[in-house]
């Protein structure tokens, strides 16, 4: 492992997670174990090499592990482990200060199933969602995710929620334009990009919960 042959801890903390993919990898299993398949296709742009070669890194540190699923499953998949874990609030406070950033635009290039429900709790506004009491499933392509918001709280886990008040059904590009980008949700219901069901109150609830951060100040000359 390369190393920057510094003792300063947060040199040391790039050593573990600094190389090219590391955090990502990390990201992507923030929200529960998953298959090599899965985070193939999570990191679509990592070649499978370096993919794994970050897999077995980040074993070698602590951070994640292997673990094979009991029957029927048997599947073996990389999950954090507990101090792994501990990296969630660094990567979502990360993921926070960059969309700070003076020069930050709502990006065309895609975002995944898992980033989308991260940036969701990180920029969750607990003042918007007051009196707000409703529980969605949020479908993302292939991914459920059921989402509970209450006294000014929300709780967002990985799976279908069969007695969801709200559903919607979309993909994360979509669900971005319309949050961050300024895209009406009539257009992309009217489209097919975006369907919902249930309360649409709730729904329209849901779509103010989640604000852009102010950005920082830019730079000034002197």
């Amino acid at each position: 492992m390369r190393t920057y042959g510094d003792g300063c801890a947060i040199a040391i903390a790039l050593d573990l997670v600094g190389e090219r993919w590391a955090l990502l990898v990390v990201r992507e299993l923030l929200l529960g174990p998953k298959r090599y398949t899965d985070l193939r296709r999570g990191l679509s742009n990592a070649s499978p090499n370096v993919l794994s070669e970050r897999l077995r890194e980040l074993e070698g540190a602590g951070i994640v592990q292997r673990r094979r699923l009991p029957p029927p499953a048997g599947s073996r998949v990389y999950e954090l482990t507990p101090w792994g874990q501990e990296l969630e609030g660094i990567v979502v406070s990360l993921g926070h200060w960059a969309a700070r950033s003076p020069s930050f635009k709502p990006s065309e290039l895609p975002i995944g199933p898992d980033s989308m429900i991260l940036a969701l709790r990180s920029r969750f506004d607990p003042a918007t969602a007051e009196g707000l009491r409703a529980s969605y499933e949020l479908r993302l392509g292939e991914d459920r995710f059921r989402i509970e918001v209450a006294d000014g709280e929300i709780e967002m886990v990985r799976g279908a929620d069969d007695g969801a008040d709200v559903t919607i059904d979309t993909d994360p590009d979509t669900l971005a334009r319309v949050l961050w980008a300024g895209s009406p949700l009539a257009e992309a219901q009217r489209s097919g990009e975006l369907k919902v069901g249930g309360d649409k109150a709730a729904v329209q609830r849901f779509l103010r919960l989640f604000p852009m951060p102010e950005p920082a100040a830019a730079a000034t000359e002197t």
